[in-house]
């Protein structure tokens, strides 16, 4: 029950990470010993399982679809994304929250928690290879440059961009470092989808009352034509992130681990616009003096001792 409880805990962490632009939900399933696990479920996915699904009354195709659904470790997924949706519903209010209040500490919270992230996987990472040094610099620039990009807004956007949109963004959940809100917000679809999936639970609720499932439907189609682009991402992106984990181990990590130390650009450059009055709402905090400089540097420490903590404390649950 530890375990499981441990797994739903992670899963937690990693919706409130992938809530957040800039950074991974990744990220943490790779600080937490998860992240091998869960590319390895994902990727044993095997197509048949929706046919032996669909003939549940046939006593052979429930016992396929039972073996299918064990080789992909089933009772591992449902507990980890149990905690990522609790948390991707109930986080991205808070993140708004903290979005408009204190926006700088947030993300001074962020870089703390991203750079601690990074310390601590490098040391299991040996870059001594030109092929390691090689996989770092290329996870580096390519984080680096996401990070620097101008966000654009889509007010309404198609459901070819909503679908693209999901099957980019799941790389938050595969590749540590490259945030998948961060992604959307370049798309312009962050803040449209965020409000669309609460509007959409709201009306879902509102159905109780006798709201309007025609509102119901129009609110649900972007989200589910979301929903189909990540499944198909993530089954996708998956494959082959566990081809290279199993084919050049080490170089793959350095690129995984090298993609989180470019994205801290994301979390430091806000800061900043913050401090300096060029962000949309800088909240309470007005120019660098002593009293800013010291809450960002505590807000960073903050998340900095979070993942050490996390780190120390969930090192026996990996497995």
């Amino acid at each position: 029950m530890r375990a499981w409880l441990s797994v739903y805990l992670k899963g937690l962490c990693m919706g409130a990470a992938d809530a957040v632009p800039g950074v991974s939900g990744g990220t943490i399933a790779l600080i937490t010993g998860i992240y091998e696990r869960l590319i390895s479920a994902i990727a044993s996915f095997d197509p048949r399982l929706v046919s032996s699904l669909l003939q549940f009354y046939d006593a052979d195709a429930r016992a396929e679809a039972w073996a299918m659904l064990k080789e992909m470790d089933v009772g591992f997924l449902l507990a980890l994304g149990t905690g990522i949706v609790t948390a991707v519903v109930t986080v991205t209010g808070l993140v708004d929250y903290a979005d408009e209040t204190v926006p700088a500490l947030m993300f001074a919270f962020f870089f703390g928690l991203v750079l601690a992230s990074a310390v601590v996987l490098y040391r299991e990472v040996a870059i001594t290879t030109p092929l390691r040094i090689g996989a770092a610099v290329a996870g580096f620039a390519l984080a680096f440059l996401v990070a620097g990009a101008s966000e654009t807004q889509a007010a309404s956007p198609s459901l070819a961009l909503v679908f693209f949109g999901g099957a980019i963004a799941i790389c938050a959940m595969i590749l540590p470092g490259v945030s998948g809100a961060l992604l959307l917000m370049l798309f312009g679809l962050y803040t449209y989808l965020s409000g669309t999936l609460h509007e959409f639970l709201s009306a879902v609720l509102d159905l109780v009352g006798g709201g309007s499932f025609a509102h119901v439907v129009e609110l649900g189609t972007p989200v589910t034509t979301f929903m189909v682009g990540a499944v198909l991402g993530l089954l996708t992106v998956s494959r082959v992130v566990s081809w290279a984990l199993e084919h050049y181990r080490f170089a793959t990590l350095a690129f995984l681990v090298s993609l989180m130390v470019g994205a801290l650009r994301y979390p430091a450059q806000q800061v900043v616009s913050v401090v300096t009055g060029t962000y949309d709402h800088p909240g309470l905090l007005d120019g660098w003096t002593g009293p800013t400089v010291a809450a960002v540097v505590v807000a960073a420490l903050v998340g900095v001792f979070a993942v050490l903590a996390l780190d120390y404390y969930t090192d026996d649950l990996n497995y």
